[in-house]
């Protein structure tokens, strides 16, 4: 789901001072079972402590080498924020007195010269969030403390080593100092001295340098580098609550769909140092491999340096496998620890060490981030080594990655180099998942004609229109400047699996001029561009993509087979065309839920007939011949799909939109029929284009999609829908006598009252037995409603007495439903709404449960009443986006159907809403 673009500004209710002075707000490591025993489950015990503390927590009890700690809990970060960034009452005094505890533990003491102890402060929310949140290491520092320090190490260069990191993120975390501050000075301290690393400083130098960083600190913050340990603490701890509502925080947690209001707990813990020595040192690891799922030992580290050494990538680190040779004993000690946490949590653990004079000690173990195909390899390998069941690892994967496994995307680090190069020129709506790079064209007919001589296109318009397809057919990727996730470039994008971005507003696209601009940028014709679909981003030029393949993808296709036997829904796929069809069956799909007969009419070498129809009288001899051609190309068209979908049921919706989208442009015509009276030399090719024109304005309509569409024209123009039955009856019947199973449900389009579906039901009724008469064969079929109108969902149990199944038009539904136009919508205020919390989420990308899934609901139970084994699915956008799943098994539906490429999301997703009711159900029973 995705999570409200803005922070909430405090916890839901702010306690009293006396409700918070009661309050446990600090734990020291050691204290887990207390906290087991204040919660009922480690999901819990993560939301308390943060993922970071409870890792901290439980390697502590497991006997693992950790530094002693506290940790300050999420609750206390909500409180803060609360009261308006001030600490909770007794929430100071507790840590006091957690420290107490640390100093106890290592016989250390804070802010004592004699023998100090140093501590890191870092955040750790429930959710892993790498680098988003503030740290400070080598904290409790001071003048004093450093001179001390020298004296019982015997090694100033450490010291100093220490403390002027210290200084840098202290002033660079708490007190908002730029970086390049101290990095540019460091950077001149090394190039005068001739040095390219950090190491090659000595004792002297880094005296130096932290002499300098206090004077600039100073300088920065108007006060100097502060030399009481207890107000560092203090400032730290500070600076990592109000990092949850940072920047950078925010937006990963809008990204990865983090709620807002969970806050972060703070970690307090014993300094070890890696920068002791060649003795010492530091890294991180995965247990297993993040990028392709391997099972090996994977990560970097860096003797005799810090940890943001290795992270920040200031030294080139080694590879994990290298410390076997530097240091067998510490090597062998790491691997047994980090094999034991990975089955511990049953999940590969993403880990951080320190090595001090020879000594392990383990700073974090927190689940593993990864790539969608390692996620995948490492499900299924952990179900093969009897680590989880089945059911865990189809858990464990996310509709988004499966997303990601069948798209081409960009490779990473290309990516990130373009942002870094200042390629990144606009952003849209992430309408349809992928990556595209070609040459911009401008229109269809050009996106064609390339697309057809081998080049990759991709299609740049303000917008799409139906008779763009074949151009959009041809492209790689399509953008616009309008529209939104709905559009009609989004909905064909998705159903061809074409990336696409919509509505990147920044973007002005001069069509005459052949050119799109961005500020200071411009991209004509024939330039190259490349389009992230997923993250709705535009970059100039070319970036290296990674292109997948399902049938090769065995991991996932194992996974999917699990998820196949978990789920109750039916997965269906919409297919215009034979293609579509195959191409759904290969990716899993039960049944085409949508066959548009409309796509077929746009054709190249069919639009003429269907101008040529449209034109003619109806119930007119020369209807009926125009009629007579369309019937052959309906006729290969059902006899392709049916045949690739041997033995599964296939809907076909009759012609739905209006007919005036299958002509030509008014205005259009009107410039073409003015150019020709100015030449005066083609009168035919003028009294035609008048005749169109004509045409064309006595199909306008103030509001053409709540006009003359769908069953409404079936009924006005009988032989239009006549020709579509006759044609699908003839291809199911020849099938059949060639020994293939054919299951047809032809569904009716815009229906509001019984009576169109019984008279339509009649026609189709007839047709069919003269057809079975003809062929002497008898198959099943079905007639069925498209539910797309508040009435049809109202009247549903009157709807079913001529209906055998219901699919729900989710797009249009929500339309009518909310009132609005969904292209209009997206573009004017609906983005907004959301992003001002008017609404939780874009009702045309999720499905609206309040509003629309109460019609669904009441359809459901009315129809089921009227007839009880009525099968029931949807067909709009919703069909493939989990969310809206969840609420198609929760309401009961039969299937949902989607594009082909969003097929294999949609079975693991119904897997997931099965696995989550399934335990609701259990935990309800008990």
């Amino acid at each position: 789901m995705v999570t409200p673009t803005k922070p909430a500004a405090s916890a839901p209710r702010k306690r009293s001072d006396k409700a918070d002075s009661d309050k446990r707000w600090v734990y020291q490591f050691a204290e887990i079972d207390e906290v087991e025993r204040l919660v009922d489950s480690w999901d819990k015990v993560r939301s308390l402590l943060g993922g970071k503390g409870a890792g901290l927590f439980d390697m502590t009890r497991s006997g693992v080498p950790v530094p002693p700690g506290l940790t300050v809990t999420t609750e206390a970060c909500n409180a803060y924020l609360a009261r308006g960034n001030k600490f909770p009452e007794g929430m100071w005094d507790q840590v006091l007195e957690a420290l107490k505890g640390i100093e106890e533990k290592t016989g250390k003491k804070f802010g004592d010269p004699k023998n100090p102890l140093l501590v890191s402060v870092r955040s750790g929310a429930k959710f892993s969030m790498p680098g988003m949140m503030d740290t400070v290491l080598n904290l409790g520092m001071t003048d004093a403390i450093a001179e001390a320090m020298v004296k019982l190490t015997d090694d100033a260069r450490f010291v100093y080593d220490a403390y002027r990191r210290l200084v840098h993120m202290f002033g660079s975390v708490v007190m908002n100092v730029d970086d390049d501050v101290f990095e540019h000075y460091l950077s001149e301290v090394k190039k005068s001295r001739g040095f390219s690393s950090d190491t090659e400083l000595n004792a002297d130098d880094w005296f130096g340098v932290t002499q300098e960083y206090k004077k600039r600190f100073e300088e920065q913050v108007g006060e100097a580098f502060p030399q009481d340990p207890l107000r560092q603490l203090h400032l730290a701890i500070e600076a990592v609550f109000k990092s949850w509502n940072g920047k950078r925080a925010i937006d990963y947690r809008n990204a990865a769909g983090i709620a807002h209001n969970l806050g972060t707990g703070v970690n307090v813990q014993t300094m070890v140092f890696g920068n002791m020595g060649n003795k010492s040192g530091t890294g991180v690891a995965f247990t297993r491999n993040p990028s392709t799922g391997e099972k090996k030992l994977f990560g970097d580290y860096l003797m005799n340096a810090q940890g943001e050494d290795v992270v920040a990538g200031i030294r080139t680190p080694n590879p994990i496998s290298q410390l076997e040779n530097e240091n067998p004993e510490v090597y062998a000690q790491f691997l047994d620890i980090a094999n034991k946490l990975e089955k511990h949590y049953r999940e590969m653990q993403d880990v951080e060490f320190t090595i001090e004079n020879g000594k392990l000690w383990m700073l974090q173990t927190r689940d593993g981030k990864r790539t969608a195909s390692a996620a995948v390899q490492v499900a299924v390998d952990m179900v093969d080594e009897g680590l989880i069941t089945k059911e865990e690892a189809v858990l464990r994967i996310k509709p988004d990655q499966v997303l990601q496994l069948l798209h081409p995307h960009f490779d990473i680090e290309a990516k990130a180099a373009a942002v870094r190069e200042g390629r990144l020129i606009a952003k849209g709506v992430n309408a349809s998942p992928g990556a595209a790079v070609g040459t911009a064209a401008f229109d269809a007919d050009v996106a064609e004609k390339w697309g057809k001589s081998g080049r990759s296109v991709i299609m740049v318009r303000p917008e799409t229109k139906p008779d763009d397809v074949h151009g959009m057919l041809a492209s790689k990727g399509i953008l616009t400047s309008r529209g939104g996730a709905t559009s009609h470039a989004a909905v064909v994008a998705r159903q061809f699996g074409v990336p696409c971005v919509c509505g990147a507003e920044s973007l002005e696209i001069d069509l005459k001029g052949r050119v799109l601009c961005v500020g200071d940028v411009e991209v004509h014709e024939g330039d190259t561009i490349s389009i992230d679909g997923g993250a709705g981003e535009v970059f100039v030029g070319e970036i290296e993509r990674v292109e997948p393949d399902f049938m090769h993808e065995v991991n996932l296709r194992k996974l999917l087979d699990w998820a196949d036997d978990i789920r109750s829904l039916g997965i269906y796929a919409n297919a215009d065309y034979p293609k579509d069809a195959r191409r759904a069956r290969e990716y899993g799909a039960e049944g085409v839920g949508l066959c548009r007969t409309e796509h077929m009419f746009f054709q190249e070498e069919r639009l003429p007939i269907v101008q040529a129809m449209i034109l003619s009288e109806p119930n007119s001899e020369e209807e009926q011949r125009q009629l007579d051609e369309l019937e052959k190309f309906q006729h290969d068209d059902f006899y392709g799909i049916f045949k690739a979908m041997d033995g599964l049921p296939v809907i076909v919706r009759l012609l739905d939109p209006p007919l005036h989208e299958f002509m030509p442009q008014h205005e259009q015509l009107a410039l073409r029929a003015a150019g020709l009276r100015l030449m005066g030399d083609r009168p035919n090719d003028l009294k035609r284009i008048e005749e169109l024109m004509v045409a064309v304005e006595g199909l306008q309509e103030f509001n053409p999609m709540l006009g003359l569409r769908g069953i409404r024209l079936g009924i006005t123009r009988p032989a239009i829908s006549r020709m579509q039955v006759r044609a699908l009856f003839q291809a199911a019947c020849k099938l059949v006598l060639e020994g293939v199973r054919v299951h047809p449900e032809i569904m009716l389009a815009v229906t509001n009252t019984e009576n169109e579906v019984r008279i339509l039901r009649e026609t189709i009724e007839e047709i069919a037995e003269a057809m079975f008469a003809h062929y002497g064969v008898r198959f099943e079929y079905k007639v069925g409603t498209m539910i797309e109108l508040p009435r049809a969902a109202l009247i549903a149990d009157r709807m079913a007495q001529y209906s055998e199944f219901f699919s729900f038009g989710t797009n249009d539904l929500t339309q009518t439903t909310f009132g609005i136009s969904r292209d209009d919508a997206e573009g004017k205020f609906l983005l907004h709404y959301v992003e001002h919390g008017l609404l939780e989420e874009n009702p045309f990308q999720v499905l609206d449960e309040d509003g629309v899934g109460a019609l669904i609901r009441m359809a459901v139970e009315k129809g089921r009443g009227q007839r009880p084994d009525i099968e029931i699915g949807i067909c709009g956008e919703h069909g493939g986006e989990p969310h809206s799943i969840d609420f198609c098994h929760r309401a009961g539906l039969n299937y949902v159907s989607c594009s082909p490429f969003r097929v294999p999301i949609a079975r693991l997703s119904a897997a997931h809403a099965a696995l989550k009711h399934k335990k609701v159900s259990i935990l309800e029973d008990k």
